[in-house]
């Protein structure tokens, strides 16, 4: 029996909707180009005849080195058409673990863009495996037909990397399958038929599956930028009359911290979708006072398991501090150290559902470790409620040992920001692993005010335990984030606090 193309990732993606509205819009670029749903089909069958033609068919590896944000959607959705599995490389990695990553992916193509192209000249000689090399400038096929449909269901789509904190990158393996059921994001969300989906360079990786395809999956228009850091997103929100975001909290610390957003119209927003990062209370008023129209939501999943769990936490519908309810399909649980299940009590988060990886590509014994059964088991600490609401704890490495009692970062930050003249906040144990720590705070100054570390703990000492006040309180400039492309900063990096300041 022959395969529905509808079990293809890009066929259903994007090709349905050029089908369904052919004449809308689908995406726009840098305020540069604009693309129907029926061009940008076209356009991305181009590139996959060009793919083709060059060799690359259904079940070949590809390494993509992208940052131009309209290739990567391209590109991607083309190899997904044609059944080619994508290695979603990050632009902003070393050159050494770029290359170590595409040594152990398999690949034998690699496709990459001009702002790459010393990087490409760096690493070249030394991936001898690599036997086709593609700038993407040449992917542009003869034809604008539908090409060969191919790769479906539980054919492997994508390698996506995890954040590689430790070691080597590691290799996740999602499926046609599990990207699509990724894609539905945005139906568990309230959009209307202008909804406008704005969002900057970080789409490569995970980003391609929790972003691009979601928002064309649900019929928005997709805006595109190279930067979305505070100084464009200014710029392009009421430009492009953005309505749906997803971001993480230390955007909006960012954003707000400056009086730079004060007279720009951003009343166009309706839906705000903030994970990655736990949002404190005082972090979700200064948002809702500056935008009280817009939704705000949480989500959590993890690049094995990504959007698990989504709920509005700013009209009473989740409790603030939780990341919501399981997406529809999917399911959540805790379990103690012995592998039950708990209700109420604090254990290690255990996801599942369609959107779950099959596992770390070339790591059997790692596979098994996090995969039990139907369950991914990632290493966070939460509780549930008997009402199934998730609330995430953080990491257990992250966890700050005093006085016998374990403390996440979060508890002691969201305090710290609830302090007048405070924009952001850090908190770590040191000495790191040790079975009794102090606690090492770093504060940021909003603009215009200044921060006195010793009138910071006298207030502390007001309001937190014992085993939570910091021994040691650093004002800041900035606190280290990671860089993710997106021109904001990206998560918060506890350990370089203790590296820097410990």
């Amino acid at each position: 029996m022959a395969r529905s193309p509808y079990g293809n990732y890009g066929h259903a993606i994007l090709t349905a909707g050029a089908l369904r509205t052919p004449d809308q819009v689908a995406l726009t670029y840098c305020d540069e180009q604009s693309f129907t749903y029926d061009q940008l089909n076209r356009n991305v069958n181009r590139r996959a005849h060009a793919l083709l033609e060059k060799g690359v068919g259904p079940g070949r590896r590809v390494a993509a080195l992208l940052n131009e944000t309209l290739r990567v959607a391209e590109v991607y959705l083309a190899q997904a058409k044609i059944g080619a599995v994508t290695a979603a490389l990050n632009p902003y990695w070393p050159v050494e673990t770029l290359r170590d990553v595409v040594a152990a992916s398999g690949c034998t193509a690699f496709v990459y863009d001009a702002t790459v192209e010393g990087v490409v000249g760096q690493i070249r000689n030394s991936l001898p495996g690599v036997t086709t090399w593609i700038d993407v400038r040449e992917l542009v096929g003869d034809s604008d037909e539908e090409p060969p449909v191919s790769g479906w269901y539980d054919d492997p789509l994508a390698l996506y990397y995890t954040s590689g904190t430790t070691g080597l990158p590691k290799a996740v393996v999602h499926t046609h399958a599990s990207s699509l059921a990724t894609a539905q994001i945005w139906l568990d969300v309230p959009r209307g038929p202008d909804s406008v989906f704005g969002t900057g360079a970080i789409i490569w990786g995970i980003g391609f599956p929790a972003i691009v395809g979601p928002a064309l999956y649900a019929g928005m228009r997709l805006v595109l930028e190279q930067d979305w850091g505070p100084a464009n997103f200014l710029r392009v929100v009421p430009r492009e009359r953005v309505t749906h975001l997803s971001q993480i909290p230390s955007f909006y610390a960012a954003l707000l911290a400056s009086p730079e957003h004060e007279d720009v119209d951003l009343s166009s927003i309706q839906v705000i979708m903030l994970g990655g990062e736990p949002l404190t209370a005082t972090m979700l008023e200064r948002i809702k006072a500056r935008l009280p129209e817009a939704g705000v939501y949480s989500y959590y999943g993890q690049t094995e398991a990504p959007y698990t769990c989504m709920g509005r936490v700013d009209d009473g519908t989740t409790p603030l501090g939780s990341s919501g309810r399981p997406r529809t399909g999917n399911a959540v649980r805790i379990t103690d150290p012995n592998g039950e299940r708990v209700v109420g009590e604090v254990g290690e988060i255990n996801l599942a559902g369609p959107h779950r990886m099959t596992g770390y590509d070339g790591l059997p014994e790692r596979t098994a470790e996090v995969l039990r059964g139907e369950w991914y088991v990632g290493g966070d600490l939460g509780t549930l409620s008997p009402d199934g609401v998730l609330r995430v704890l953080g990491r257990r490495e992250d966890a700050i040992l005093k006085g016998g009692v374990w403390t996440q970062p979060v508890v002691i930050e969201e305090a710290v920001s609830a302090l007048d003249g405070v924009a952001e906040a850090g908190a770590v144990g040191v000495p790191e692993g040790a079975s009794e720590q102090e606690v090492l705070l770093a504060v940021v100054p909003r603009a215009g005010h200044t921060l006195d570390a010793s009138k910071l703990a006298l207030a502390l000492a007001d309001t937190l335990p014992a085993h939570q006040r910091p021994d040691h309180i650093v004002v800041a400039v900035a606190l280290p984030h990671s860089q993710d492309a997106s021109g904001g900063p990206g998560k918060l990096l506890r350990g370089k606090i203790r590296e820097l300041l410990g």
